[in-house]
């Protein structure tokens, strides 16, 4: 599977600083210090329906960690997944009376346009969960054959009890971990499952429903977890730098995925941070599909909105936030554009360089992005108010608020 193509990101003078970011492991900021190749994965979408602004936001604060990592002059690699066959793509392919494949094609390539509309830079590997079927299956037998999962009725399910680090994740107890199974994907209340919080690695063939070849797993289809887990070990291995997804998904989905990538290497911890991006809200709720409180990545571009705009709405609330998207939000947005462009629009004006550290030390900063935006705002203010006869100014600030925060002025 293709990504989409990347947007050039300018070069600064001198090095970015390292990043600093709240690991949820932990509950507190940590250091990053990758090698020369830094390592990211991020949950990718299920797609059967569009991008809307929620997927926006996670993806916005990756697209960040980046940036940031490209100015210490470290090469970054990126894999993101697609989950293109799973139960809510196939329900609303059956609600639509539309082939799951064509479905998941079609929303797959809305988002594509939707990431290259706001300079997301893509992953090195895009992968979907149908093609990494093959190496998906071999993990299975991996670990039913080590203790690590057991059959049911057909179906192969991951003993959480077979990893001693189960839930240092989440941090959550159990009785927490139960209800959030049930509302994101599990079935604790399956009978004959070891533990209720055991999760199905590998779903034997339904009728009506897609299936695979799965070896001595028998046809069927992967589970969620497994999915990712597969595709980040090929392409980036155990201890990886950042795993990247919405607060959502830090349990099950990274919990989960953490216990299935130990139980098969015995290494600790498959990633070296776990880090998660706030809920975005419309009308006092979660942007959620299921609910259909949904604003459109892709109506909004559809209806003129400049892409830079939304991307700016997106930085001006903290990654890890909880925020509510309004009018207001977009027009606050719009305005802001226009003054930086009035700005950087004029052939001089005042010194950029200490306005090109401030925005290196705000993302540096567990990704303090509304701190950078208010230090470019101060520097426009200047250059409206008094100008100045540094001739080079308005590139530089062109140049980095591009380069870090992706914003083409």
């Amino acid at each position: 599977m293709h990504a989409w193509p990347a947007s050039e990101v300018p070069a600064l003078p001198g090095k970015g600083r390292d990043l600093r970011i709240h690991d949820t492991s932990t509950d507190g900021l940590v250091t990053l210090d990758p090698g020369p190749v830094a390592r990211i994965y991020v949950c990718g979408i299920t797609p059967y329906d569009a991008t809307h602004l929620g997927h926006a936001a996670t993806y916005n604060a990756f697209d960040l960690v980046q940036r940031v990592w490209l100015d210490t002059k470290r090469q970054v690699h990126y894999v993101q997944n697609v989950t293109d066959v799973d139960d809510p793509l196939l329900e609303r392919a059956q609600r639509d009376g539309i082939d799951w494949v064509a479905l998941a094609e079609k929303e797959t390539a809305l988002f594509r346009e939707d990431m290259t509309a706001l300079r997301m830079l893509p992953p090195r590997h895009y992968i979907g969960a149908v093609e990494a079927i093959p190496g998906i299956v071999p993990l299975v037998e991996r670990l039913r054959d080590s203790g690590a999962a057991y059959e049911l009725e057909g179906d192969i399910y991951f003993s959480v009890e077979s990893d001693p680090d189960f839930g240092k994740v989440s941090g959550l107890d159990a009785a927490a971990m139960r209800l959030l199974s049930a509302e994101r994907g599990g079935d604790p209340d399956r009978v004959g499952k070891k533990n209720p919080l055991d999760p199905m690695l590998w779903m034997a063939a339904r009728e009506g429903e897609p299936s695979w070849d799965g070896g001595s797993l028998g046809r069927g289809r992967p589970g969620w977890h497994i999915e990712c887990v597969a595709i980040a070990l090929d392409h980036l291995g155990m201890g990886f730098d950042v795993q990247g997804g919405g607060s959502d998904l830090a349990f099950p989905h990274h919990e989960m995925g953490a216990s299935h990538a130990q139980a098969l290497t015995g290494e600790f911890p498959m990633a070296k941070a776990y880090v998660h991006a706030g809920m975005v809200a419309l009308h006092g709720e979660k942007m959620s599909k299921s609910k259909g409180n949904l604003v459109f990545v892709s109506t909004l571009r559809r209806a003129g909105v400049d892409p830079a705009a939304i991307r700016l709405a997106l930085l001006a609330h903290h990654y890890r936030a909880d925020w509510e998207w309004t009018d207001q939000v977009l027009e606050d947005a719009l305005a802001r554009l226009d003054r930086w462009r009035a700005a950087v629009s004029r052939p001089d004006g005042p010194s950029a360089e200490a306005l090109v550290e401030e925005i290196r030390e705000a993302l540096a900063n567990d990704l303090d992005a509304p701190t950078a935006l208010v230090a470019v705002d101060r520097w426009a203010a200047l250059q409206q108010e008094q100008g100045g006869t540094d001739e080079g100014a308005p590139g530089v600030v062109t140049r980095a608020v591009d380069a870090l925060l992706g914003v083409a002025l």
